[in-house]
């Protein structure tokens, strides 16, 4: 990661397992002071209190992005307590499957709220956040849903297509102020929500979501010249799910 990061403030949404929690502790590492966030305050805690013990700068705040109140207490907190964030990671993310015939409209709404709007107005706070600065990095994980499609996932899968269409339209939008958005698009990553969506898959042929937090490290390593919009992230070999 580039040098001028370290001490910069991240925020990381979805952090309290799985692939948030791989990026979150690869950007402590790095030196970054990183606000981990999510709804579980236990396992927030959990995580920054292992960042502190590895030397690291890191703070818990709880929020839930399907609501606009704990976004903007996110930001303010962020700033207060380590400065306008440089780097958000928009990772929070949830899974309900199912028959498009018998799927449910709260299960939609809640996915659009989650997936989606909540990952929009976090954009949209970075943005506010980083325009004066005229820096930052928007990092969008998505999936391999957000270009292809799987039965009984019509649901997830708009919202994962959604994330990507906002991404390559705010990267055009935020060049102007130096602020670069980028997407990441990992295929079947071994966490809790791949494992009840796909039991059929074996855990072996999985990526790991330190893979994932590499490819976020790649990310924010480019120099200023450079940037990337998309990175399907897939396994070397095997079924390229």
């Amino acid at each position: 990661m580039r040098e001028e990061f370290s001490g910069q403030a991240a925020i990381v949404t979805g952090a309290s397992r799985g692939i948030g929690r791989a990026i979150a502790l690869a950007l402590a590492r790095e030196g970054m002071r990183v606000v981990v966030a999510a709804r579980s305050k236990d396992a927030l805690e959990g995580l920054a209190e292992e960042i502190k013990t590895e030397g690291g700068s890191a703070a818990a705040v709880p929020a839930d992005v399907a609501r606009e109140a704990d976004i903007l207490s996110l930001f303010a907190r962020t700033e207060e307590l380590f400065g306008p964030p440089s780097v958000l990671i928009n990772n929070a993310g949830l899974g309900l499957y199912g028959p498009l015939a018998n799927y449910s409209s709260a299960d939609l709404d809640r996915l659009i709220a989650v997936n989606l709007r909540g990952s929009y107005l976090c954009a949209r706070e970075a943005m506010r956040a980083m325009i004066p600065h005229r820096r930052g990095d928007i990092i969008n994980i998505a999936s391999v849903v957000g270009f292809k499609g799987y039965a009984n996932q019509s649901a997830y899968t708009a919202t994962k297509h959604g994330v990507v269409g906002m991404t390559k339209a705010l990267a055009g939008e935020a060049q102007e102020y130096g602020i670069r958005v980028s997407v990441i698009n990992p295929g079947g990553v071994d966490t809790e929500m791949v494992r009840q969506s796909r039991p059929d898959l074996d855990p072996s042929e999985l990526l790991q979501p330190s893979d994932v937090a590499q490819s976020v490290l790649f990310l924010l390593s480019l120099s200023d010249r450079a940037a990337i919009d998309e990175i399907y992230l897939r396994r070397r070999s095997g079924t390229p799910f």
